[in-house]
């Protein structure tokens, strides 16, 4: 199916979102307590709080060992640019970069998705992130043809991006942090960020945790060099991992409760 221009990938993306999003109609004519069971099913598969947390908790703990060689292999569970020769503070930085990322990605977003339109909305997101992961990163091969899946995840995580933040701001406490800073420096520096999304999330981790993100990426076959986010902060330490895995799972927490409510009104007003 892969054909190198915008066409091609944009029906490739339109029929990949759109068979689990119909398969997500199915279960609305099991009886109740069977839909839930599928709902519940559904939302357990697609979060990955858990995973995120343990790859950073056992990033921290490598790292408290001492042994750098194995921290950087861990990493790669959670990054895409080269860990082979990155330094304990740049560690650091990677794994809170990613902890924020994910937070909203994986966690966030699908609960959102799945409040707002239930399993198909939950699963149709899924596929979204999953073919932007597929196809819809810079190469020669998928430049063309994954623009549409990548600029379809930009839009699909343009809400539980700011959710992710706003939600940070409210938990920021739990880490030693201002919710006031936390949106302070998601407002000033999320759009400096070349993903409209990552941007935020990331910004709004760095505010609630006091460091400073952002700088150079080695992906291997290009370098970026990423605009700084919180410029007041510190480099993040060893310490900030389990504050910024502390923060994630405090969001996870808020955003559970949060999409809960969601979802408790879209079924009130479709009743």
């Amino acid at each position: 199916m892969w054909r190198d221009d915008r066409a091609a990938g944009a029906r490739y993306a339109a029929i990949g979102v759109a068979l689990p999003a119909l398969g997500g109609l199915l279960p609305r004519r099991l009886p109740a307590p069977w839909l839930a069971a599928a709902i519940a099913a559904g939302t357990w598969t697609v979060l990955g709080s858990r995973s995120l947390c343990a790859e950073a908790d056992a990033i921290g703990a490598q790292l408290r060992r001492g042994d750098l060689p194995a921290a950087r292999r861990q990493l790669t569970h959670l990054v895409g640019r080269r860990t082979d020769e990155l330094s304990e503070a740049e560690i650091a930085r990677a794994t809170v970069e990613s902890l924020a990322e994910n937070t909203s990605d994986a966690v966030v977003a699908p609960l959102l998705w799945g409040a707002i339109a239930g399993l198909s909305g939950l699963l149709a997101y899924r596929a979204v992130n999953t073919l932007d992961a597929m196809v819809g990163h810079h190469s020669p091969r998928y430049e063309n043809f994954g623009w549409a899946s990548a600029r379809a995840d930009d839009i699909a995580n343009y809400l539980p991006a700011r959710l992710t933040a706003a939600l940070a701001a409210v938990v920021a406490p739990v880490a030693g942090g201002s919710g006031r800073t936390t949106l302070a420096v998601a407002r000033a520096d999320g759009r400096r960020h070349p993903s409209p999304n990552a941007g935020v999330t990331e910004a709004a981790f760095a505010g609630a945790l006091g460091v400073r993100l952002g700088g150079r990426n080695d992906y291997g076959s290009h370098v970026e060099d990423r605009p700084v986010l919180g410029g007041d902060g510190r480099p993040p330490e060893l310490a900030d991992i389990a504050r910024a895995a502390r923060l994630s799972r405090a969001v996870t927490v808020a955003a559970a409760v949060s999409c809960a409510a969601i979802a408790l009104a879209r079924g009130r007003k479709t009743g």
